[in-house]
């Protein structure tokens, strides 16, 4: 069985957002085993999996990824659509678009302290077209 779904994500500020529960509230439901791989359809935000239990987790990762590629650089080439887009595409290379997480009992097979996260690095993003695909029996 394979079923796949399109949706969109809420409009998130700037920063890395837990969106698990967002992701399983547009899912059909999951089979007995399988497998979930999502995909953001955009260059300018990204996709992981981190702590879910601190937000500063979520804080802190926002501003690592900040410090790693700051804007404004004399070396960014691509500016026209603003500060915070040629960074945020870096960024999107360095997260990545798109998870696999297995399907165990009929449930996301995370880790105790797992969650998904949209990290979003455009100041005004917009809502996030998201893709899951379900593959399972």
């Amino acid at each position: 069985m394979v079923k796949q779904v399109e949706f969109k994500l809420k409009p998130q500020p700037r920063g890395c957002h837990l969106i698990t529960h967002e992701i399983l509230s547009q899912l059909p439901a999951l089979p007995q085993t399988g497998l979930l791989n999502i995909f953001i359809k955009h260059t300018s935000a990204g996709l992981c999996i981190n702590e879910n239990a601190d937000p500063d987790v979520q804080t802190d990762l926002a501003h690592i990824l900040d410090h790693i590629v700051p804007e404004r650089q004399p070396y960014f080439r691509h500016t026209f659509e603003g500060d915070d887009d040629m960074p945020a595409h870096a960024k999107s290379a360095l997260t990545g678009n798109s998870l696999t997480i297995p399907i165990s009992r009929g449930r996301l097979n995370l880790g105790t302290w797992q969650g998904v996260y949209l990290c979003e690095f455009r100041n005004h993003g917009g809502a996030r077209h998201i893709v899951a695909t379900i593959i399972g029996d």
